[in-house]
C-alpha cells in the first residue's frame, strides 16, 4: 500500500478537459546549458564522464573535483538566480497555449519549493502563467492525485526516465513523453522505459499530445 501523499495539491483546480503534466528543467526552460555557463563563471568546469553531477564538476583552479555538499549549494546558487539564466526551448510558448484551449496544463518540477517564487515570476515574464508545483517528492504520486481518477486524458512530459517510471507506475492510463534536449548529459543518462515515445523538441512532441487529448 502506497504511502499517503504528504504534498498538497487540493488548491489546483482543474476544468472537464484533458490534463497536461510538465516538467519544467529541459523540457520547457533550458537547464543543463545554462547551468554549465553558470558554472563556468564560479570558476568551475563539468566533465561528461557520467550522468551524474557530483563527481563530474571540477575547480579549474585545482582540477578536484567538488565535494556533494559543494554541488548542491551550486545547483541552489543557480535556482537563485534562474531569473537571469534559464530561457524557454524553442516553439514552448506557443505550444502550450495552443494545447491550453483545450487542456488543462501544470508545471511539476523536481526543484526545491524554496525558489518556487523566483520561478514563477520567470515562467510569467515568458507568457507561461499555468499552475507550477515545486517537489523533490516521486511525481507519480503527484500526478495521481491531480488527475484524480478522471475518465479524461492525461499526458505526463518529463526529461527523465525515473520520473516517467513513477507516473506510469501510479498512473497507467497517462501518456508519457520523454521530451529531452540532444545534450550531452542527456546522452549519458538512463534510457525510459520501453515504449515511450522519444522527443527532442515541441515539435516532434506536439502531434503525440495531440493525437491524445484530440481537439
Amino acid at each position: 500500500m502506497d504511502a499517503p501523499l504528504e504534498f498538497d495539491t487540493s488548491h489546483i483546480r482543474l476544468q472537464d478537459r484533458p490534463l497536461i503534466v510538465c516538467d519544467v528543467d529541459d523540457v520547457v526552460l533550458h537547464f543543463f546549458a545554462p547551468f554549465l555557463t553558470f558554472l563556468d563563471g564560479e570558476g568551475h568546469e563539468f566533465l561528461p564522464r557520467s550522468f551524474r553531477l557530483t563527481g563530474n564538476i571540477i575547480s579549474r583552479a585545482n582540477g578536484t573535483a567538488l565535494e556533494e555538499k559543494d554541488v548542491h549549494r551550486l545547483i541552489e546558487a543557480f535556482f537563485e538566480a534562474q531569473e537571469q539564466w534559464q530561457t524557454p526551448l524553442d516553439l514552448v510558448v506557443d505550444t502550450l497555449g495552443d494545447f491550453s484551449k483545450d487542456a488543462d496544463i501544470v508545471f511539476l518540477t523536481a526543484m526545491p519549493p524554496q525558489y518556487w517564487a523566483q520561478r514563477r515570476r520567470l515562467l510569467d515574464r515568458l507568457g507561461l502563467d499555468y499552475p507550477l508545483l515545486a517537489s523533490l517528492q516521486p511525481k507519480g504520486p503527484i500526478v495521481r492525485s491531480l488527475h484524480a481518477r478522471r475518465a479524461l486524458p492525461v499526458v505526463f512530459v518529463d526529461d527523465m526516465a525515473h520520473n516517467l517510471h513513477s507516473v506510469g507506475e501510479h498512473v497507467p492510463d497517462c501518456l508519457l513523453i520523454n521530451l529531452k534536449p540532444d545534450s550531452i548529459v542527456h546522452r549519458m543518462a538512463p534510457a525510459a522505459p520501453a515504449g515511450i515515445p522519444e522527443a527532442n523538441e515541441w515539435s516532434q512532441a506536439a502531434p503525440l499530445l495531440r493525437a491524445h487529448i484530440g481537439g
